[in-house]
């Protein structure tokens, strides 16, 4: 009788996921194999719906498959993660990053100009999900004595709220080693706008990568996208950036109207202060968080950024009407 011939059993192979094109994922070993990998049609993380279930960042187990290709198998349970709306029309929201532990917000103050509402609703993300924010302000060589006034008032702000801000120019190395003491033996997600100059703080960072940069627009003051996919770059110093293409927008997806106001740190501090304790700061009697705008204890500009994601998630609750006092 002919012995039955036995199979092999799988090997699983642990990494991190460093590379994501969207329709493919590079995935590192721990003693540095990178292989090339995909996902079946029906992956899919349990109770997250995300356009990405995969994202860069993420520990998971692969294996090889009788075609020779690589296949994610599983995620390893995550440390942490950050997202956003995958896009305006979308109730899908889009994994950023997973397991970091930073989120650099890189801003511009001019060509392009970083709305306050959007540097507001990423910080209020990462405080969703627990996560340190720190926002460097680039370009700084380029910035007119009025400027430079208006990006010094922008930094106290946000430093009195408790957030790191740096000053930086990749042109002339300003604020460059404050940063790289920062993100040093870490894993930081880098974001912003296209064009606030992410990939030459990147090269300034890193020499020798040159990644490609590009130019921004005279006619719009908008930036080009440079980079068109997800990768974690390592750090000669050690540590890791996760670069990710330009955000244009920042759409917010799994907030409950109540819980607004926890990520807006000096919101929530003062909130303790309303006569209900439910307050929204639509309007109520007895709003201490309204009665601080009016005195200037809370910016105006943080707490119309609050306003309008307050917007967003009431009219996706089915609110349709945004009213005060409501």
């Amino acid at each position: 009788m002919a012995s039955m011939k036995e199979e092999k059993p799988t090997v699983m192979i642990e990494g991190r996921v460093v590379k994501n094109t969207g329709s493919s994922y590079v995935v590192r070993s721990d003693d540095g194999t990178e292989y090339p990998c995909r996902i079946k049609g029906n992956f899919r993380i349990k109770g997250i719906r995300t356009t990405n279930p995969v994202a860069v960042g993420d520990m998971v187990k692969i294996t090889r498959a009788t075609d020779d290709a690589y296949y994610i198998k599983e995620i390893i349970p995550r440390k942490n993660y950050i997202i956003r709306r995958a896009s305006n029309l979308s109730k899908e929201s889009h994994i950023l990053a997973a397991n970091i532990d930073r989120a650099i917000l890189v801003a511009s103050i001019f060509n392009p100009e970083t709305p306050t509402t959007f540097i507001d609703r990423f910080l209020s993300t990462a405080e969703a999900y627990s996560i340190p924010a720190l926002i460097v302000f680039n370009k700084s060589d380029l910035w007119t004595p009025e400027i430079l006034e208006y990006a010094s008032e922008l930094r106290q702000m946000y430093q009195d709220i408790g957030y790191d801000v740096l000053f930086t120019s990749a042109s002339t190395g300003d604020g460059i080693d404050e940063l790289r003491d920062l993100v040093k033996n870490k894993i930081s997600l880098l974001a912003g706008n296209s064009g606030v100059g992410k990939s030459s703080l990147i090269n300034a960072l890193v020499p020798g990568l040159n990644l490609k940069t590009g130019d921004v627009s005279d006619l719009h003051h908008t930036g080009t996208h440079t980079t068109t996919f997800s990768e974690m770059i390592s750090l000669p110093e050690g540590g890791e950036l996760i670069d990710i293409p330009g955000v244009k927008g920042f759409g917010m997806i799994e907030y409950q109207a109540t819980e607004v106001g926890h990520y807006f740190p000096e919101i929530f501090k003062v909130s303790s202060q309303c006569r209900y304790g439910d307050c929204r700061h639509l309007g109520e009697p007895g709003c201490a968080v309204e009665e601080a705008v009016e005195k200037g204890e809370i910016a105006p500009s943080r707490f119309s950024s609050y306003l309008s994601i307050m917007e967003e998630v009431m009219q996706d609750k089915g609110e349709d009407k945004y009213r005060k006092g409501s």
